[in-house]
């Protein structure tokens, strides 16, 4: 029989110590607006811990007004309390940053007020197919592919939560046909694309973060979070330990996107070169600005030691493209040229995954297979050169005198 360890008042909820040893909490939530009838919310742990810290938070949101019986449960309310509750505790700032626009955006306006319990697979496929029109009526253009799988993958999380909780007995996002994504075209610049480019950045106050990108290929948040404890002018490399990203609270220092994308990347002598003469000219303007400098030991910093803001700094980048007069590319294109500079120069796809901090080979196999044909040419170039040489062996051979 269970034990009650601890007994509230009404609406307070309970805690009791279950026979098995198990600790039970309990609270009762606001009632159905259409019933009237109100749910008795249960929770089960291990510990009285982990039920007293589950009841406090759930006592707290039915004050809130985000829990309400499953039968009024809207999946626009769904949607807020699994971003607040779950999502939120789990992934990086911009990773929530991203979520919450797009179910503020793209999901609550068309099924915000459709109930939990009511949502059904051809609710989904209909705003999918919504979404990917070739034209809005407003003449503007929708939303990608990639983009409506990735609205897809947000719902999908916040119902299997809702599974979870026993609010749904079924995913119905596992029924619908996810939106199919066509392969990115990348456009990375050819290495005399490049060259140019470098000439024309050569007097620009950020010039070294440019060649330090051509030489590394780095993303844009690992560059600019770079720190100079992250330079070992000795070894000859940059270590990659974290990104400058910017986040709906301003920008943020954060986590490398992936376990291998904390890495060591060799650079060469002539790059470090420029790095030094970088540092000093920043240490004479932090002389210069006396306390009004912030000492973030940051690389690339603006004139008061603080991190770049990335989407200024791609300002500048798409600037300096102009000006040389280049195909407009985004700044990512140029992790792309480093990759696709070291693969045509015959450098092995295990070593080009390692500089860029991709997951497994075939990731980095698939992103730059554009290159495969020409390297395959080569290939084939190779093979006729040996059997050319074989023939002439065979033919030296077969002119030789039998004995």
């Amino acid at each position: 029989m269970a034990k009650r360890s601890n007994k509230r008042g009404n609406h307070e909820g309970s805690i009791i110590k279950r026979a098995d040893g198990r600790w039970m909490g309990q609270v009762t939530d606001r009632p159905d607006p259409m019933t009237k009838k109100a749910k008795r919310l249960t929770k089960y742990g291990k510990t009285r811990q982990e039920v007293a810290e589950w009841l406090n938070r759930t006592l707290g949101e039915i004050a809130a007004g985000a829990i309400v019986s499953a039968g009024a449960l809207t999946f626009g309310i769904w949607l807020t309390r699994w971003l607040v509750t779950y999502a939120k505790a789990s992934v990086r700032q911009s990773t929530y940053d991203s979520y919450e626009t797009t179910i503020r955006v793209h999901i609550i306006p068309e099924l915000g007020e459709i109930k939990l319990k009511d949502l059904r697979p051809e609710h989904l496929q209909t705003l999918y197919n919504k979404k990917m029109q070739t034209l809005r009526a407003d003449g503007k253009k929708t939303l990608s592919p990639r983009t409506v799988g990735y609205i897809h993958g947000v719902i999908r999380q916040a119902l299997q939560q809702a599974m979870k909780e026993q609010l749904i007995v079924r995913n119905v996002a596992d029924a619908v046909n996810k939106p199919r994504c066509t392969r990115h075209e990348i456009s990375p610049l050819t290495p005399e694309q490049m060259q140019h480019f470098l000439r024309t950045a050569e007097t620009h106050p950020y010039y070294p973060a440019f060649l330090l990108e051509w030489a590394t290929g780095l993303r844009r948040g690992e560059l600019l979070g770079l720190r100079w404890q992250d330079i070992d002018f000795s070894g000859k490399r940059v270590n990659v330990r974290q990104s400058l990203i910017r986040t709906s609270k301003g920008l943020q220092i954060s986590e490398p996107k992936t376990t291998k994308s904390r890495r060591t990347v060799p650079i060469p002598q002539q790059v470090l070169d420029v790095l030094q003469v970088y540092k000093h000219n920043q240490d004479a303007a932090k002389k210069l600005a006396g306390e009004a400098y912030a000492d973030t030991g940051i690389v690339f910093a603006n004139a008061f030691g603080q991190g770049l803001d990335p989407r200024s700094f791609t300002r500048m980048f798409e600037r300096l493209l102009d000006k040389a007069m280049l195909p407009k590319v985004s700044f990512h294109d140029l992790r792309h040229s480093h990759a696709t500079m070291l693969m045509c120069m015959g450098e092995h796809p295990k070593v080009v995954q390692e500089r860029l901090g991709h997951s497994t080979v075939s990731m980095t196999m698939d992103t730059y297979s554009h290159v495969l044909p020409g390297l395959q040419e080569k290939v084939a170039d190779k093979l006729s050169d040996l059997l050319t040489a074989h023939s002439e062996d065979k033919k030296k051979h077969l002119n030789e005198p039998i004995l």
